[in-house]
């Protein structure tokens, strides 16, 4: 047999790349886990590397896995593989896990049915590999990383970003590519080419006997520093002259040219086992019987070349080895080899890889396979495979007979793309079916994806435009469908922030489209609000938010947040974040607890709760991470104003912005209005006077309302009494349209500060006692003490600025609370210093843990919480009561302003 390419000693020119590996290891035994991406084009040596990783591992575990370009579809495959040791013999240390995880990854793996809870697998596996580490240091090596399927790949950042306080060691091998993966932020190593002088040295020292001088020039003039290439090539029959080709092709031939040594029957065996990505000997050697391959003889044949080995698992001397015998075989060998396969693959055990090996075997049209990858998709898209449901729905259309079948699998392949997160791949797709003969509810239907496409692709224009034919289509075939496309508009543009430039092409298109009989709904009421404003729609508005057979928020959760706020209902706002803190807890959706957190967050900072607004922001950030997305920006940014800290708020105020889409309005506009309240606390009225003016120039649902008393206060500050009585004017309207104490209060301090009269400042007060809201009712007694003082009543304005500095203070909002200092010292009255908080010391996250804690939590419990290890959070453990100068669970019951009320 020719030695494989790999073997051990001191590697040639990468001192830097195994000094590093040294020191992940290094750290792992001291329970100082981490990560390394090894990057670099095909064989530079990145498998070499993870060879030196597993040598410098001494006492460690280790669990290897390796993408393959041929299963890359197929849900958690390669985390299957890195796990599937801890899990075998059945349950293994699955056993170890809590009962909803062990559950979570049977699902994953396929070894079970049952709901998805895709978003929990990551921290599923994290608890499945520190149960491991905790008998002995854990090293993982995935090569080959860049093909492991879209779910394997987020669990296994995931996994990366949680071990910092794990025996765990992570090592990656990627190929370089254009693409933006999630594994391009992890900690990584570019993988060079070598020097010449390397390049010789390892030549010399790998390659037995004298080599000619020109062969050796040729060699590296071939290689080009690439140390496979260097390897590999010199066992070909000839050299090519040098082209603009790269190694990893010439390195492909080289393998290919050693398949001319063997027989038809060792070429078939090659040719079954590339097509395997398993490499289980148990389904190849059945597959080559059913072939009638000698396998003896074909076997020893192929062990010959080097090119593979057979043991305990199949395994290629490298994977463009792989792929190189996978492309040398023709079409009709490729589909016998996928043939076999199919039919030596348990269809009980594994029908979805069965299902795969059927599809590739198929020639033309087949119905029973379209129908067995259509079941297929179903079972990825339960396990939260949807990339793999994607491709085998994609499959399942390609081979569908009936051309109604076609169509309706190629539209459901077009949003199982979407869902996977590619929308130019739908988008190719869905133009397939554009130009043959759809009934009209298919027109609609693809109106609708087109219309999902292009809101994905931030073209919010295009995507109403389809979603609004999709509606018109549909008025007289569908009515209530009909209506539901055009609410499904009007809330998509809400979640980007475009309903001001949605909302009266929708309701136009919907009173024409509307036909049949029908209690009034909540485009009746917009309508009414768009034609003759709050007076006239506030009643219809309640009414729609209300419901008739069960409210809005159980349907629309985000479109009833935002009438909520159009209606100044804080109860009902706060009914609605309860609905959905209680609904995405008990559901696991990752979409519905995520806009309940940040709902949650925003309503803290407003009710200057600011240690529960923190501990919202922190669990809301961990599920966008979970689940692959970015944090909501706006409660950060409510948080951030009221706060009052103008350094920290600049720098998120200016990431936000750099980061916010040019279409995003509703983004801005949320922007602004943080930037007008935070100025405004810190007197800079000027600036506050130029935010707010941005912010109320939005002209969507929700948002001008809460600024208008910003723009009032900035405006009479700074003089412009004709600009603050016309803002007036438009929050008097509102205010009294809608009736609560809330908007009424707001009002009436606005109209003190505009016309003088203390009444104003009273009738506030009075309406401002009893709402959540805290820091309005501060800032209430704030602008009346300015005013008696102004008046020179200084006695009768200490009163109500000792209130405001009390409330303001005590919540937390720094620059309120001071600028209400100012006014109390300038009535020559002292006030102590900053009051401390204990989430000053502490990070957002930190805040989290602790008051779960507090609570009762376990660290299980909180690690389940937030996405962390148990490990993990008593590293956290560790570091607040460090800071909090306490040695205690018990004792962060008594942490002042952290605990206001029970953690959600």
């Amino acid at each position: 047999m020719r030695p494989l390419t790999r073997s051990p000693g001191p590697l040639v020119g990468r001192r830097e790349e195994t000094v590093s590996i040294d020191e992940l290891i290094a750290d792992a035994r001291e329970s100082r886990g981490g990560v390394l991406v090894l990057r670099g084009e095909a064989g530079i040596g990145k498998s070499a590397l993870l060879d030196h990783a597993r040598e410098a591992a001494s006492g460690f575990r280790v669990l290897h896995a390796s993408g393959s370009q041929f299963e890359s579809e197929l849900p958690y495959a390669a985390l299957h593989q890195l796990c599937r040791p801890l899990c075998v013999p059945s349950p293994g240390q699955l056993a170890d896990l809590a009962p909803q995880h062990q559950e979570v990854l049977r699902v994953a793996f396929g070894l079970a049915g049952g709901p998805p809870d895709f978003f929990h697998v990551g921290l599923a596996t994290l608890e499945l590999l520190s149960a491991a580490a905790r008998e002995r240091p854990l090293l993982c090596v995935v090569d080959d990383v860049q093909w492991a399927d879209a779910a394997s790949s987020k669990a296994l950042t995931f996994i990366a970003r949680r071990i910092s306080a794990e025996p765990i060691a992570l090592v990656f091998a990627s190929r370089r590519s254009g693409a933006a993966s999630q594994l391009d932020e992890l900690p990584g190593l570019d993988i060079d080419r070598l020097g010449d002088s390397d390049a010789r040295a390892l030549l010399s020292a790998k390659i037995r006997g004298a080599l000619d001088d020109q062969v050796r020039e040729r060699i590296m003039a071939e290689a080009r520093g690439n140390p496979l290439a260097l390897l590999q090539l010199p066992r070909a029959d000839g050299f090519a002259l040098p082209d603009t080709s790269s190694a990893p092709t010439r390195i492909e031939r080289s393998f290919q040219e050693r398949l001319a040594e063997l027989q038809p029957d060792a070429r078939l065996l090659l040719t079954i086992a590339s097509a395997d990505p398993t490499g289980d000997p148990d389904l190849l050697w059945p597959a080559a019987r059913r072939m009638a391959i000698d396998l003896a003889a074909t076997s020893a044949a192929v062990t010959a070349t080097g090119l593979a080995e057979f043991a305990t698992r199949v395994r290629f001397c490298h994977p463009l080895a792989r792929s190189a015998v996978y492309l040398a075989a023709d079409a009709a060998q490729r589909r016998t080899a996928h043939r076999v396969l199919a039919e030596v693959t348990d269809p009980v055990v594994a029908p979805d890889r069965q299902a795969w090996h059927r599809a590739r075997a198929s020639t033309g049209p087949r119905e029973d396979v379209a129908a067995e990858l259509e079941r297929s998709a179903s079972r990825a898209r339960s396990r939260g495979g949807v990339v793999a449901a994607a491709a085998f729905i994609e499959r399942a259309a390609e081979l569908s007979l009936a051309p109604g079948k076609r169509i309706e699998r190629t539209l459901a392949a077009v949003a199982a793309h979407l869902d996977a997160g590619s929308p130019d791949t739908a988008a190719t797709l869905v133009s397939t079916v554009q130009n043959t003969p759809l009934d009209e509810h298919q027109h609609a239907q693809v109106d609708l994806l087109r219309g999902q496409i292009a809101f994905v692709r931030q073209n919010e224009a295009d995507g109403s435009m389809f979603m609004v034919r999709a509606g018109q289509r549909l008025a007289t075939l569908d009515p209530e469908r009909s209506r539901e496309c055009f609410i499904d508009a009007l809330e998509m543009s809400l979640l980007v922030g475009r309903s001001g430039d949605v909302l009266d092409t929708v309701l136009v298109a919907a009173a024409s489209a509307s036909a049949a009989a029908r209690p009034p709904d909540i485009l009746d009421a917009l309508s009414l609000l768009n034609a003759h404003g709050h007076q006239a729609a506030a009643p219809l508005l309640r009414s729609a938010l209300r419901g008739t057979d069960s409210p809005l928020w159980t349907r629309r959760p985000a479109l009833a947040l935002i009438v909520a706020a159009e209606l100044w209902d804080s109860d009902t706002h706060g009914t609605v974040v309860d609905w959905l803190m209680k609904t995405g807890r008990a559901s696991g959706s990752p979409l519905v607890l995520r806009l309940g957190l940040a709902q949650l967050a925003s309503r803290a900072a407003l009710t200057g709760d600011l240690a529960r607004a923190m501990a919202a922001i922190a669990e809301e950030e961990a599920i966008a991470e979970a689940t692959g997305g970015p944090p909501v920006s706006y409660p950060r940014l409510h948080l951030a104003a009221m706060r009052g800290r103008r350094r920290e708020a600049t720098e998120l105020f200016e990431k936000v912005a750099a980061t916010a889409s040019p279409d995003g309005a509703g983004q801005l506009a949320d922007l602004h209005h943080a930037t007008a309240v935070l100025n405004n606390g810190l007197t800079d009225y000027r600036a506050a006077l130029a935010a707010a003016r941005l912010a109320a120039a939005y002209d969507g649902l929700g948002r001008p309302g809460m600024v208008l008393p910003e723009l009032v206060e900035a405006a009479v500050r700074c003089g412009n009494t004709a600009e603050a009585a016309l803002a007036l004017e438009s929050l008097t309207r509102r205010a009294q349209a809608a009736g609560t104490p809330l908007g009424l209060g707001l009002a009436a301090y606005a109209r003190g500060l505009v016309t003088g009269v203390e009444e104003h400042y009273r009738e506030a007060l009075e309406h401002l006692r009893d709402t959540p809201l805290l820091p309005y009712h501060a800032r209430a007694h704030l602008l009346y003490g300015e005013w008696l003082r102004r008046e020179g009543r200084r006695k009768d304005s200490r009163e109500h600025l000792r209130t405001a500095h009390q409330l303001l203070a005590g919540a937390g909002l720094e620059a309120f609370a001071g600028r209400a200092a100012d006014e109390l010292r300038a009535t020559g009255e002292k006030t102590g210093g900053p009051s401390g908080h204990a989430y000053d010391q502490l990070t957002m996250q930190e805040v989290h843990i602790a008051r779960l804690v507090a609570t009762g939590a376990t660290s299980n419990e909180v690690a389940a919480r937030l996405f962390l290890s148990p490990r993990t959070v008593e590293a956290h453990l560790r570091n607040i009561f460090r800071k909090l100068g306490i040695s205690s669970r018990r004792q962060l019951k008594n942490q002042p302003h952290l605990l206001t009320d029970q953690a959600s």
